[in-house]
C-alpha cells in the first residue's frame, strides 16, 4: 500500500509540474521499477498533449547543438520543453555514459526546460524500451513539447519513428555517413529533412542529392519532407526548422494521421513491452529446468534446430 501512495504523491507533483517528480519518475521507469510503473498508470490520462518530436542521423552532425538552437527559438515563443537524449550505455554501470549533454548546459537553469539522458542499454534501434514510458511522464508533467535525440547509430535507428509524431533527420554535408544515411531504408523515415553546418562547400550538393531521392518516393500523405539548412553553432536557419516542424504538425493534425501515427505507436509499444515481459518470464522460468538445458545443449550439438527448441520451450511453458 505505501508504493502506491507513494506514486500517487509522486504523480500529483508530477503533473504539476515538479522537475524532482519528473525526474525521479523517469529513474523508477528506467530501473523496471514497480512504482514507476503504478505511477504511468496514475498520469496516463493527462498524456497526449505534448508536441513529440525525434532527431536522428549520424555521428557528428550536430543534433545537440540543433536541439539546443531549438530549444533557445521555442523558449522565446514561451513554449517548454522536456529533451530526452538517448546515450550509448556504458558497459560497466549500464547507466547513460555520455551523461546530460553538455551542449545543452545553457538551458539547465531555466525551469521551461528539463533535461534528461537515458542508457539505450544496448537497445536494437539506439532506443531503450523505457524511452516511450519517460515521454509519456514528460507529457503528462505538462511539457508542450518533448523532444528525443538518439543515438546516432545509422540505418537501425528506424524504431525512433515509433515514438515521435514528427521525425527530423540530421544530415551534414561532406560526411559519408551522410550518403550513407540516403539509402532507402532511412530516407522513408524522415518528415524534415535538416542539412546542419550548412556553410560547408559541399552543402548545395548534398542538398541535391536528397532531394533527387526523394523525387524517387511518392509520399501518400500529401507531405514531401522539407529540406532546411540551418548552421546550429550559429543560429541560423533555426527558425525555418521550426516552421516546418510547425506545418508538419499543422498538416496531419488537418489529415486526422496524428490520431493514427499515435495508435500505432501505442500498439507497438504495447507489444513491444509484451514481448520483453514475455521474455523475461520464460527466462526465470527454463533458468533452473534441466530439460530446458539439455534442449539447449542439443541445439550447440546440432542434434535440434532452434526454431523446434523454441517450440517446445513454449509448449513447456504453457503446460507447466
Amino acid at each position: 500500500m505505501a508504493a502506491v501512495q507513494t506514486a500517487h504523491d509522486l504523480a500529483t507533483k508530477l503533473v504539476a509540474g515538479d522537475k524532482r517528480a519528473l525526474a525521479r519518475a523517469i529513474s523508477l521507469v528506467e530501473n523496471d521499477d514497480p512504482i514507476g510503473w503504478d505511477l504511468v498508470k496514475e498520469v496516463y490520462s493527462h498524456t497526449g498533449k505534448a508536441n513529440v518530436v525525434g532527431f536522428t542521423g549520424p555521428p557528428g552532425v550536430g543534433k545537440s547543438t540543433l536541439i539546443g538552437a531549438l530549444i533557445a527559438a521555442l523558449r522565446r515563443r514561451d513554449e517548454t520543453i522536456a529533451a530526452l537524449s538517448i546515450d550509448p550505455s556504458s558497459p560497466f554501470t549500464q547507466g547513460a555514459l555520455l551523461g546530460d549533454r553538455i551542449r545543452l548546459t545553457d538551458h539547465f537553469l531555466d525551469p521551461g526546460v528539463f533535461i534528461r539522458s537515458m542508457a539505450n542499454r544496448g537497445a536494437l534501434g539506439g532506443l531503450s524500451e523505457a524511452t516511450l514510458q519517460a515521454v509519456l511522464l514528460m507529457d503528462a508533467a505538462g511539457r508542450d513539447n518533448v523532444l528525443i535525440e538518439t543515438v546516432g547509430v545509422g540505418q537501425a535507428e528506424v524504431d525512433v519513428i515509433d515514438h515521435a509524431d514528427t521525425i527530423v533527420l540530421a544530415l551534414m554535408p561532406g560526411s559519408g555517413d551522410s550518403v550513407q544515411a540516403l539509402k532507402a531504408g532511412v530516407m522513408e523515415i524522415p518528415d524534415v529533412i535538416v542539412v546542419n553546418k550548412a556553410d560547408h562547400p559541399m552543402t548545395d550538393t548534398l542538398v541535391r542529392e536528397i532531394k533527387g531521392v526523394l523525387a524517387l518516393g511518392h509520399p501518400d500523405d500529401g507531405w514531401s519532407p522539407p529540406v532546411v539548412r540551418t548552421q546550429a553553432a550559429h543560429d541560423l536557419g533555426i527558425d525555418e526548422l521550426v516552421d516546418a516542424i510547425d506545418a508538419h504538425r499543422k498538416h496531419i493534425i488537418e489529415r486526422g494521421t496524428l490520431a493514427e501515427r499515435r495508435r500505432r505507436n501505442l500498439r507497438n509499444e504495447v507489444l513491444e513491452l509484451a514481448t520483453i515481459k514475455l521474455r523475461e518470464e520464460i527466462e526465470a522460468a527454463i533458468s533452473e529446468d534441466a530439460e530446458v538445458q539439455t534442449l539447449l545443449d542439443q541445439v550447440v550439438e546440432r542434434r535440434l534446430d532452434p526454431g523446434s527448441a523454441a517450440r517446445e520451450i513454449l509448449r513447456r511453458r504453457d503446460e507447466g
